[in-house]
């Protein structure tokens, strides 16, 4: 069974891959490790659309069960079939924005303070995040995922992120065994 996990940043994707991961056999994919080089601070350079689709594609079809974590909207028309199921996470903005800014100062630490570089791009990407209830913002956000939503060819699970994480990993476990 292939499974998306998919929302705004910070609405808890990619923690509830990995949860999911260690309660089962699947293999976790986050799609951050496909999109972005890995440099030193991370999230710096991006991996060209069609080498990280060659690369997710690998490791999506070496595993039987897979769940993947992040937004694909823009990875390509293919994807909207791939999945046997979709779990789209809605947080609230203000929670959401908290998780990230608490996140960001975590990753960064003292380079927010220190380092002008680090901080204008957290600046930024809080900035970006902040956008996703905007309904003209042309990023990532609520009303793209919600049309994309109707394209995938899978049933689409809709869960609050503010569900405490094991009742998440209920719900999917039980639509992995039906």
């Amino acid at each position: 069974m292939k499974i998306l996990l998919f929302g705004a940043s910070g609405s808890g994707t990619t923690t509830l891959g990995i949860e999911i991961e260690k309660k089962t056999a699947y293999k976790h994919l986050d799609v951050d490790d496909y999109y972005w080089k890995k440099t030193i601070p991370p999230f710096q350079e991006k991996i060209p659309l069609i080498e990280r689709n060659e690369n997710l594609k690998i490791d999506f079809n070496t595993f039987e069960n897979v769940i993947v974590s992040g937004s694909m909207v823009s990875w390509g028309k293919e994807w909207e079939t791939a999945f046997d199921l979709g779990v789209f996470i809605r947080l609230e903005n203000t929670k959401r924005m908290e998780r990230l800014r608490k996140r960001e100062a975590e990753r960064y630490g003292e380079k927010l303070l220190t380092d002008q570089k680090t901080k204008k791009n957290s600046e930024a990407f809080l900035a970006w995040a902040n956008q996703y209830e905007n309904p003209h913002f042309k990023g990532r956000s609520l009303k793209i995922h919600n049309d994309w939503i109707e394209l995938l060819n899978c049933k689409v699970l809709r869960l609050d992120g503010e569900t405490e994480l094991n009742d998440k990993v209920k719900k999917i476990l039980a639509e992995i065994n039906t």
